[in-house]
């Protein structure tokens, strides 16, 4: 299978995808856009992977070199995604504190009986 890496991330951003639009749950929704995340990781770091390539460092006997680029961007949205979920999960316990609930359907219905 030459494009396995593709096939897992179509099936984890479509499981993303529908995590995020089916569920309720605001956790559910945060995992779900994780697993989105991730996807997207993958994508990146497979098509910054160069077949027969190795680290740009000089050295003989080598002629193709991997650009390293892709790979940095990725640990610098690792490090941005795990504050973003952190963020979102801080909202999410400060929305339960404020609605004694974490489900967007009665969030919405306790919004439309204050009105």
């Amino acid at each position: 299978m030459v494009h396995f890496n593709y096939w897992v991330v179509i099936v984890l951003i479509m499981t993303g995808l529908y995590v995020v639009m089916a569920q309720t749950n605001l956790v559910k929704k945060v995992l779900g856009l994780n697993i989105f995340q991730v996807a997207v990781f993958i994508l990146y770091i497979s098509v910054g992977k160069l077949a027969g390539g190795t680290a740009p460092i000089l050295a003989a006997g080598f002629d193709r070199y991997a650009n390293p680029l892709p790979h940095v961007l990725i640990l610098t949205a690792i490090v941005v995604g795990v504050a973003t979920t952190a963020l979102a999960l801080a909202l999410v316990i400060r929305i339960d504190k404020a609605y004694g609930t974490i489900d967007e359907m009665e969030i919405e219905e306790l919004d439309k009986e204050q009105e």
